[in-house]
């Protein structure tokens, strides 16, 4: 996957007011530049934090928020009020400011000098009485923001600021998506119909159908040599089946999963898309559902859903970007099976072929097996287990008047048993709290069949996603209830409807 950070920045803004006198404010520039090279030199910051010279007017404060607008290097905005800044002054940029904002609750000192404290420091170091008066405006304008406090040195602090760039960088990879849909949706299907005007004003994705036969164009078009280096690299990266491996009885059929990957590729370069669907029933003249070449595409970054299911191919896109250089992966998932024994209950997710080789660390086999759907040629995939480890199943649905993201926070565990007979790619995993509480909350939310399951970032990347691209937000963990849950619902879509206006 290609580094989805390079060239981007968060801009660090300092709010102040002329009337603390220049050298007071020759030591607000000098300190918070100092803030700003710590979350610049923070390992979990992904991106360059770039200083901006201190905002003491409201015409300053509306250029930044202006620039910062303009600028695609831009990720967000880090805004800290190191002195008192009146925050009248914030108004116009706030009200002008379209990128996402973080702000920073902090001071540049740890210790208080305590014997040595006089007015001087008082006013210098003062943020705790200039925050407050910006999360006051702040609030009164409805202005959506991610809050940290603490120590800019701290790592909670740095942790919490990684993880809100991450999300700002999923928002602006949303913003700037082209999604490829080959074929409609699945006939009769409801979750994955939505409104993609709608989609393209909210979250900034453009959704456009293309016909399968220019799928099959470009799979036609790919080199005989080209399908040779890339037999070759399966060959190197997976253990291969007999019948797939040099020689086998099946060796054409890999040929003809390199040929589709091939095609799918380069359709997607050509094109500049970050995502696409399939669906079985739509396939053209393909002689096989794409499998392995999906997979290898989500493992490269691509967005996928199948089925036309294109709300999951701009998650999965999003989780990829906000996971990228991580531990762990993302992927398409299903909830397909569960483990109902007391005490041991637990989820068996997975799909007809196309799980993200990202959720493991070991060497997925390439495999060969019939699929009873889509009436073509038996597919190639890879097959393996997803790694054991913390997680979160996230959909997002069409409600009408808004997206909803719902989101389960699990533990990924071993199967209870091998599966030797199971020919697809697969996760187990625990809900929280519980599995019927997380399917009942699951279902009263709605939350769609195809999901993203995230083993690189958690709960708080997609809630800072949520608040970023302002859609609702309704959360399955270790502290939900069921009555609670259902109530939280209730008061989410009373506040959307009204939030719309007239």
């Amino acid at each position: 996957m290609e580094n989805p950070y390079l060239g981007k920045e968060v801009w660090f803004l300092t709010g102040s007011q002329d009337l603390y006198g220049e050298e007071t404010l020759r030591q607000v520039a000098e300190q918070s530049q100092q803030v700003a090279a710590t979350l610049d030199a923070a390992e979990d910051v992904p991106v360059p934090v770039v200083w901006k010279p201190v905002l003491k007017d409201r015409a300053a404060i509306r250029r930044a928020a202006l620039a910062a607008n303009a600028d695609d290097r831009c990720l967000g905005v880090v805004v800290w009020m190191h002195t008192f800044s009146p925050a009248k002054m914030w108004i116009q940029g706030l009200d002008a400011l379209t990128k996402p904002m973080l702000h920073l609750h902090t001071q540049a000192n740890v210790v208080l000098p305590w014997a040595d404290l006089d007015m001087d420091f008082m006013n210098l170091n003062q943020a705790a009485h200039g925050d407050r008066e910006f999360g006051y405006l702040a609030a009164r304008l409805g202005a959506r923001r991610k809050t940290v406090v603490g120590h800019a040195a701290a790592p909670p602090v740095q942790a919490k600021v990684g993880t809100w760039v991450r999300a700002a960088a999923g928002w602006d990879a949303m913003r700037h998506l082209r999604l490829a849909r080959f074929g409609d949706n699945m006939r009769g299907v409801a979750v994955t119909e939505g409104d993609k005007t709608e989609a393209e004003l909210a979250l900034g994705v453009a959704v456009d159908t293309w016909g399968v036969n220019d799928f099959v164009a470009a799979v036609e078009a790919a080199d005989d040599a080209d399908v040779d280096a890339l037999v070759a690299e399966y060959d190197e990266a997976y253990d291969v089946a007999p019948e797939l491996g040099p020689g086998g009885e099946r060796r054409e059929s890999l040929r003809y999963g390199a040929r589709l990957e091939l095609g799918l590729r380069s359709f997607l370069q050509d094109g500049g898309f970050g995502a696409f669907t399939t669906n079985f029933e739509d396939l053209g003249a393909l002689r096989q559902l794409p499998g392995l070449a999906v997979q290898r595409l989500m493992a490269d970054g691509y967005g996928f859903g199948a089925e036309g299911d294109w709300k999951t191919a701009v998650l999965v896109r999003a989780a990829k970007v906000m996971g990228y250089g991580l531990p762990g992966g993302a992927s398409l998932m299903e909830d397909y099976t569960y483990e109902l024994t007391p005490g041991k209950e637990k989820i068996l997710g997975a799909h007809m072929l196309e799980v993200c080789p990202t959720l493991t660390a070991e060497r997925p086999r390439l495999e060969i097996h019939p699929l009873g759907i889509g009436n073509r040629e038996d597919p190639v995939r890879l097959v393996f287990t997803a790694d054991p480890g913390p997680g979160i199943v996230v959909s997002l649905a069409d409600m009408r008047e808004r997206f909803r993201l719902t989101a389960n926070v699990v533990d990924l565990v071993p199967p209870d048993a091998p599966l030797p007979n199971l020919p697809v790619a697969r996760a187990v995993w625990q809900p929280r709290p519980d599995l019927p509480t997380s399917a009942e909350c699951w279902l009263t939310a709605g939350g769609a069949h195809h999901t993203v399951l995230s083993t690189a970032v958690g709960l708080e990347a997609f809630a800072d996603l949520a608040e970023i691209a302002g859609i609702e937000l309704a959360v399955i963990d270790a502290t939900t209830t069921t009555r609670g849950f259902a109530q939280e619902l209730r008061w989410n879509q009373a506040y959307y409807r009204l939030a719309q206006g007239m």
